[in-house]
């Protein structure tokens, strides 16, 4: 009869062995959660950042002064010049088409203007699953 106690305890050995000679810490992606704003803190906008609203009348402002359309990307153009690090986040009205929304995205990226962010809003008909 073969006696398998031995090789039980060889097995043992090489899991341990191979137990402590793997690393014991997985590798993942280092990601950043947002933390939500204490409750009395006053919310200062970065600078960097602007904010294009487009009302459902189709007037265009740009962090509350108003623009025209026809000459949105040369004002653009020269607020980016200053600050090429800054983002654009359009704000457009929930009337509003997308087409209308995607040519004042154009106009800003052919002005220059690489990082571009779309505003949303939930309303309740969203949040209750109601279309």
């Amino acid at each position: 009869m073969i006696n398998v106690t031995p090789m039980i305890d060889i097995l043992l050995v090489l899991l341990i062995v191979l137990m402590l000679l793997l690393p014991n810490h997985t590798v993942g992606l280092k990601s950043d959660i947002p933390q939500p704003a204490p409750d009395n803190s006053t919310v200062v906008p970065d600078p960097l950042n602007l904010v294009l609203r487009i009302q459902k009348d189709h007037t265009m402002q740009i962090n509350s002064q108003p623009v025209l359309s026809a000459e949105l990307g040369d004002r653009l153009r020269a607020l980016f010049a200053v600050r090429p690090d800054g983002v654009l986040f359009v704000d457009g009205d929930r009337e509003l088409e997308f087409a209308e929304i995607a040519a004042a995205i154009d106009t800003a990226h052919g002005a220059g203007v690489n990082r571009i962010g779309v505003l949303t809003s939930k309303s309740t008909s969203d949040i209750s699953g109601a279309r």
